[in-house]
């Protein structure tokens, strides 16, 4: 199962030529710098909006009290030990078996979406962390949180995070057995060995914040989000407050420490608009604005593998490579892959140090490289919408089918066993213009952010709107280039 972008087949012809299409989405681009620009100048006041903790109500206090989130724990362990044991023993054909279609489907393009427009659910539910933590709590004497065994270093970062999302996205891309239940549930038991080891030696935030790709990624994507969680008087994956300490005395930092950041022991739900949490960028350090911008490279170029143009470069480095062997068209997306993310990085790092000469060298291209990469989180969030959501339509029907019968042994528990889904439920004109506006949208929402961030740093703004410049062309040459890949399994 091929974690196709689009599930259909159709061509749709646009009732206007693609380059109109593109050059209106980049006019549209600069028409909301221009006006973003105009609001600085008239008002530089750029205070933070009020961001209500939901917690301090009752009713929301019931919602996401302890036993709520137990709840929630124990069906997401559950879950992962269904979808294990289905790859192993279940009906090894995709379609047939659950593990494909959770892995890929209900829980990665499904958590995305959920980080990105609701919040960080992922911190509450994560089944290797609630498992990791009631070990935890059954084997630590009483008032005596178990200290990390190894303390971070702190040159790591996140680097060993960025290289495990790299493999995912070879796995989930490139690999051959992605849609094979067996492997899937082999992979899942691999990584919660890595996972639980890593939790036992470094402590359980320490690896979450630093190794875990995952709870990076819905991290990541959930600053966008109109919520801020972190409830269940559990830890908080990823609060800067814990991740100050881990980083500065990883010694001193408890796997049980709260964060101070909900004002009580409740935690915090709070409720703001959303792109705020990507305005704060006191904690980025310079690995993690690799790991979005690697993020961001790695959804480009599974869109790009669907166009003529990687086709015909594919084709002819397998005709050019026949040294490689049968392993040619894997080493070849492999380079690709790894190409399109240097290609990204080196881009990202120019863009930053044009920003800084631009703002009269009050920032540092290391400082700028900092301080502008969460805004390009609304543009990754945008290609999530536009690639995946015909996908996350059309395929996620399967698990209607698959509730009833996750084996595929034959049975039909819920009475849903013999459900067919429909291809018709979108189709290429709904994918078009849903893309269309999904891609404007999300840099409109950067090159806004942007401008927020560039006025809190700069100060003045002229010297901040100067130093968006660079920024801008980037945003429209991006947005041409999304808008391209998306079109061409549309009109082609």
């Amino acid at each position: 199962m091929r974690a196709y972008g689009h599930g259909f087949g159709l061509r749709y012809d646009l009732p206007l030529p693609l380059a109109l299409w593109i050059i209106g989405a980049a006019c549209a681009i600069l028409l909301s710098f221009l006006v973003v620009a105009i609001a600085v100048r008239a008002n530089a006041s750029v205070e933070a909006p009020a961001q209500p903790n939901l917690l301090r109500w009752q009713i929301d206090n019931t919602l996401a009290g302890p036993n709520i989130r137990l709840i929630a724990q124990l069906l997401s362990v559950a879950a992962l030990i269904l979808v294990v044991v289905a790859g192993i023993i279940g009906d090894q054909t995709p379609t047939r078996n659950l593990a494909p279609t959770a892995i890929w489907i209900a829980w990665w393009v499904g958590f995305c979406y959920l980080s990105a427009f609701v919040g960080n659910v992922w911190s509450v539910v994560n089944p290797w962390a609630a498992i990791f933590d009631w070990c935890e709590r059954i084997l630590s004497k009483p008032r005596a949180p178990r200290r990390a065994k190894v303390n971070w270093p702190k040159s790591l970062g996140v680097w060993p995070a960025i290289a495990l999302f790299i493999v995912f996205a070879w796995l989930e891309l490139i690999w051959e057995g992605r849609s094979i239940p067996s492997q899937l549930a082999w992979l899942a038991i691999g990584f919660s060995v890595l996972t639980w080891t890593g939790m036992f030696i470094f402590g359980r935030s320490t690896w979450l914040t630093h190794a875990d790709p995952f709870a990076l990624t819905f991290s990541v994507l959930s600053k966008f989000g109109p919520t801020d969680i972190c409830i269940g008087h559990g830890i908080c994956d990823t609060c800067p407050a814990n991740k100050e300490k881990v980083e500065s005395d990883p010694g001193e930092a408890s796997d049980r420490d709260r964060c101070y950041r909900g004002a009580d022991s409740r935690g915090r739900w709070i409720l703001r608009p959303p792109g705020v949490g990507l305005l704060d960028t006191e904690n980025m350090s310079q690995s993690l604005s690799v790991f979005v911008v690697v993020m961001l490279s790695t959804v480009t170029f599974d869109g790009f593998m669907a166009t003529p143009v990687w086709q015909r470069i594919e084709n002819a480095l397998y005709v050019a490579l026949p040294v490689l062997g049968d392993s040619r068209l894997a080493i070849i997306n492999t380079l690709g892959l790894l190409v399109f993310c240097a290609t990204f990085i080196a881009v990202y790092r120019l863009v930053a140090t044009l920003i800084a000469h631009a703002s009269g060298n009050r920032m540092t291209p290391d400082a700028a490289n900092r301080a502008f990469v969460l805004t390009l989180v609304p543009i990754a969030i945008a290609y999530l919408v536009a690639h995946y959501l015909s996908y996350f339509l059309i395929q996620g029907q399967l698990l209607i089918r698959l509730a009833s019968d996750p084996f595929g042994f034959g049975w039909n528990i819920l009475g849903t066993a013999h459900f067919r889904p429909d291809i018709g439920i979108v189709g290429a004109r709904f994918v078009w213009y849903t893309s269309l506006v999904a891609i404007v949208l999300g840099h409109v929402a950067a090159v806004s952010l942007a401008h927020i961030v560039a006025l809190r740093r700069l100060v003045e703004p002229r010297l901040a709107i100067r130093s968006q410049i660079p920024m801008l062309v980037l945003m429209i040459a991006y947005t041409m280039v999304s808008l391209w890949i998306i079109a061409q399994p549309i009109v082609e």
